[in-house]
């Protein structure tokens, strides 16, 4: 009889079905638990497969219609009061799923790291845009981003063909769009563009952490925290505060 430290192992490397079919009738408990325990990676799995069923159907719609080169683009970053607004733009393989692309702001550090690289391996092109304090401050936070958008488009190697939105139609471009409300939870290439655009834009505040020290960009990657508003009435801004986004509490 196979120890139940056997087992465990077993069950990390064997088919789910096949695992609880041999081991259902092991009246141990410990056993009972890991059949418990498959039943349950089970039910998650199939919830995923679902999930992904639902968030690949904007794409679906578009590749039945033979448009291969469907793009998703989101952006992160537009209400701290430090740093760029970062956008990005990403097609993915036709049929291709991603387990866990979600909503960037759902998934944890590590998730978002994982998924980073994972999307950059498996996506047909990936562009990445900017608009710094700047221009926010010149044109407005909308305005700016727009601009962030279409620089994430130019910066493809492959033009899209249809996009998907978050939320907006942005204007002075030549590809055909539909806005999507809650985009980054419902399309699975919206979603895994704000997932670049997140780790894209939290590793650039941590380099501006090392040379503006005293904001804590670290934690905050530039958003309104106390301890930062607190370091503004300290120290001033920095170069990358946003001085329209801080007037309201603090002039300079």
């Amino acid at each position: 009889m196979r120890s139940i430290a056997e087992i465990k192992n077993e069950l990390n490397i064997c088919d789910i079905d096949s695992f609880i079919a041999k081991y259902k009738n092991d009246e141990r408990s410990g056993v009972q638990k890991l059949v418990a325990s498959a039943l349950r990676k089970k039910e998650s799995y199939a919830a995923e497969q679902k999930r992904l069923d639902i968030i690949t159907s904007y794409e679906r719609k578009y590749q039945t219609m033979g448009i291969e080169y469907v793009a998703g683009i989101d952006e992160v970053g537009r209400g701290p009061y430090a740093g760029p607004v970062v956008t990005a733009c990403v097609i993915l393989p036709v049929g291709c799923r991603i387990e866990g692309i979600n909503d960037s702001k759902k998934l944890s550090l590590k998730k978002r790291e994982q998924l980073f690289d994972i999307i950059n391996e498996k996506a047909v092109a990936v562009g990445v845009g900017m608009a710094d304090n700047h221009d926010i401050d010149e044109l407005n936070i909308l305005q700016a981003t727009y601009k962030a958008m279409r620089s994430a488009i130019e910066n493809m190697a492959i033009k899209p063909r249809q996009l998907l939105v978050d939320a907006v139609t942005i204007p002075d471009i030549d590809i055909p769009q539909e806005a999507i409300i809650k985009g980054d939870a419902k399309s699975i290439s919206i979603g895994a563009a704000s997932i670049i655009a997140k780790v894209t834009r939290d590793r650039l505040m941590v380099e501006y952490s090392k040379q503006y020290p005293h904001y804590c960009f670290e934690k905050n990657v530039g958003y309104g925290t106390r301890e930062h508003e607190d370091a503004i009435r300290k120290y001033g801004l920095c170069d990358i505060h946003r001085r329209s986004f801080t007037h309201k509490f603090y002039e300079q």
